[in-house]
Parts: structure tokens; C-alpha cells; sequence
């Protein structure tokens, strides 16, 4: 596993981003982990934050693309992390791009927030973690509206590796849904192989009964495919 992704498991652990224990998901799924990407709220979680997303994305795309869009409303701060972040580690300007709820109608008009999309523009669409592909849903007939764009694929920070809405996990029904890639800075397959039984910080984040939990979880909602 690349040191990066080691780093991020980490990051998300000591940001409180990432908990173990027993949680309801808005699925009503009962679920051993819990992610909330909100809990980002420092600049200097952010500027950390929008590295991982630089890397995983260069390491995946590359940077033969033009623009990064993140959709409303936690996309915004994503996509303006990272954008300074990928300048930052690799001299590339990248635009950032996001969607207002509601169109403006006076001032910086229209249903964009950030850089104008255009004709020729390759995009990457950057999201905190995707469940069930709704905001893709809403979001990808705005972005195709800009003009002849080519959306060059997805990132998230973790792939939950559970059934999305069908026996696929969210990732891969977005991948043959939409026809372009989508990928994670970790999975929670990583997560548990850099936390298992390990101490960090003083205690062991994943012992032997949120190992069991986390198993029974995915005999029920694991997908043998990312």
C-alpha cells in the first residue's frame, strides 16, 4: 500500500472522520463504521486533505485534464483543496468547478459556481464518499449541458465496498452507468489491513470484535467486486 494511502487512513482516524462502533445509515443499514467528511473543518485538515485527493488523482488520471468539479454542497471545498494542492505538487493548473442548488439570476449568474465549462474540456468529479450515486445522478446532466466535455472519471476518499443500489458496489454501478471511471483514495479493505490489531496513538482502532462486526457486515452488504 502506497504511504500516502497509509497517511490518509490515519488522517481520517485522528480527524474523527472515520469512527468504529454501531451506526444507522440513512439506508437504515446497520453499519460497524461511519464516515463524515464534514468533520474537515480546519485549514490545515484541508490543505492535507486536498494532497491525498492531488495524489490519488494524478496517480489514476494523471493530469491530462482540465477542470475539477465537486458537486454542491461539500464538493465545493473538496475541489478548491485540491486544485491548489495539484499546483502545488505538480505545476499544473487545474480550474475548479461546482453547482449552486438554485441558479443565480443576477451578478455570477447561471447554475455554476467557479470556472465556466467548455467545449473541449476534460473534467474529473471529486465527492467525499458515494452510496448510492444520487448526486452523480444530478449532477452529471449539468455538467454534460456545458457542451462537448469528456468526464474523465470519479474520485472519492473512501470506497465503502457495499452493495450501491443493485448487487454492485456504488463505484461500479457509476462505472457502467456513466461509461467513465471511478475510483478511491482507499478502500475500507486498506482500512481494516492498516488497522487490524495494530496499535496507533496508543490503541488498537480495529480489534478482534469490530474485525467480527465488520466481517458480518459484508457477508450481508459486501460486493465481491470494488
Amino acid at each position: 500500500m502506497d504511504a500516502y494511502k497509509q497517511e490518509f487512513i490515519e488522517f481520517m482516524v485522528d480527524s474523527q472522520v472515520l469512527k468504529f462502533g454501531e451506526f444507522t445509515l440513512k439506508s437504515g443499514r446497520k453499519s460497524p463504521f461511519f464516515m463524515n467528511a464534514g468533520l474537515y473543518v480546519t485549514g490545515a485538515q484541508l490543505e492535507k486533505l486536498g494532497e491525498y485527493y492531488a495524489k490519488a488523482i494524478h496517480d489514476n488520471y494523471g493530469d491530462d485534464f482540465d477542470v475539477l468539479f465537486g458537486p454542491a454542497y461539500k464538493g465545493i471545498p473538496l475541489s478548491v483543496a485540491t486544485t491548489m494542492a495539484f499546483h502545488r505538487l505538480y505545476g499544473k493548473e487545474i480550474r475548479y468547478c461546482s453547482n449552486r442548488k438554485e441558479a443565480k439570476d443576477h451578478g455570477d449568474a447561471g447554475i455554476l459556481l467557479g470556472s465556466p465549462i467548455k467545449d473541449g474540456d476534460k473534467i474529473v468529479i471529486i465527492e467525499d464518499v458515494t452510496t448510492s450515486g444520487k448526486s452523480i445522478e444530478e449532477t452529471f446532466p449539468i455538467i454534460q449541458a456545458q457542451g462537448d466535455v469528456e468526464i474523465v472519471g470519479l474520485m472519492v476518499s473512501l470506497n465503502r465496498m457495499e452493495r450501491g443500489k443493485g448487487t454492485q458496489s456504488a463505484l461500479a454501478e457509476i462505472k457502467e452507468k456513466y461509461g467513465f471511471d471511478a475510483n478511491a483514495i482507499v478502500t475500507m479493505e486498506e482500512v481494516v489491513e492498516h488497522l487490524y490489531n495494530k496499535e496507533y496513538n496508543g490503541k488498537v482502532i480495529i480489534d478482534d470484535t469490530i474485525k467480527t462486526a465488520i466481517d458480518a457486515y459484508y457477508e450481508q452488504y459486501g460486493v465481491k467486486n470494488n
